[in-house]
């Protein structure tokens, strides 16, 4: 990711590799995101933890053990070490956007400057043939 003439570039192919589908919901990891809107991974849990309110599970959930363990046996993700040692929070697209208010970043708001309308958000860059469905065994 680079910054350049108050432009947040993003590959879209890093962001299309990010993107799964768990529970039947496109999303995102909290680790990710943090990547993604320029912040630490514990800083922007602790703003998810401030704002609890805001992140109903039509926005945010976390993942269960069993389904980290799925991804990793799926090469989704390296290990559990990747993810810091604790059970990652998902954002799907309502609550990638909800999590952009919440940490008010710039590059939070240069990336979201993009995305005029909240239903074209993943949409604008998925590539749906390449998402993991992990659904299928819970």
């Amino acid at each position: 990711m680079s910054k350049s003439n108050n432009a947040v570039f993003v590959q879209e192919e890093v962001v299309l590799s990010k993107i799964f589908l768990i529970r039947g919901r496109k999303v995102m990891l909290d680790r990710d995101l943090a990547f993604l809107y320029g912040v630490k991974a514990i800083r922007l849990r602790e703003q998810v933890k401030r704002n609890s309110e805001r992140f109903p599970e039509t926005f945010m959930f976390q993942l269960t053990e069993d389904e980290v363990d799925f991804m990793v046996s799926q090469n989704a993700i390296p290990s559990k070490k990747h993810l810091g040692g604790y059970l990652p929070f998902v954002f799907t697209e309502y609550g990638v956007l909800m999590l952009a208010n919440v940490i008010k970043s710039e590059q939070a708001r240069l990336l979201l400057s993009d995305f005029k309308c909240l239903d074209n958000f993943f949409e604008h860059i998925i590539i749906f043939n390449n998402l993991l469905d992990i659904t299928s065994i819970f």
